[in-house]
């Protein structure tokens, strides 16, 4: 099943090590099949507030996604990032083919008795 690594990130002024992660990132993405969906976008909020950005990297598995956030040639750009850019970042699994809202709220009111 696909899985996500979703960034929110906040603005940050621009620095030669946002730069040199930026150009290195890909590939350290490559090994794990890994690869862009949304990358710094600006939002359109709906609800709430965002403020920030978006980024998401798709992998072919949760197993994928996690091997590649732990790997050597990613923890070696992170700091790159990290020490001039806030935010946070999560893995998530995506749904299986097929997946309906519907059955999952029908197991849920099963559940609540």
């Amino acid at each position: 099943m696909s899985a996500y690594a979703i960034g929110h990130l906040r603005a940050a002024a621009q620095h030669e090590d946002i730069f040199t992660y930026m150009e290195r990132i890909q590939a350290t993405l490559a090994p794990f099949a890994g690869h862009f969906l949304v990358h710094g976008t600006e939002v359109e909020v709906l609800e709430g507030e965002w403020p920030g950005y978006l980024v998401i990297i798709g992998f072919p598995d949760i197993e994928k996604a996690r091997d590649w956030y732990d790997s050597e040639a990613y923890q070696e750009i992170l700091p790159l990032r990290t020490r001039h850019i806030t935010g946070d970042v999560i893995l998530a699994e995506g749904v299986a083919p097929g997946y309906d809202a519907a059955d999952t709220a029908a197991r849920m009111r099963q559940q609540a008795g």
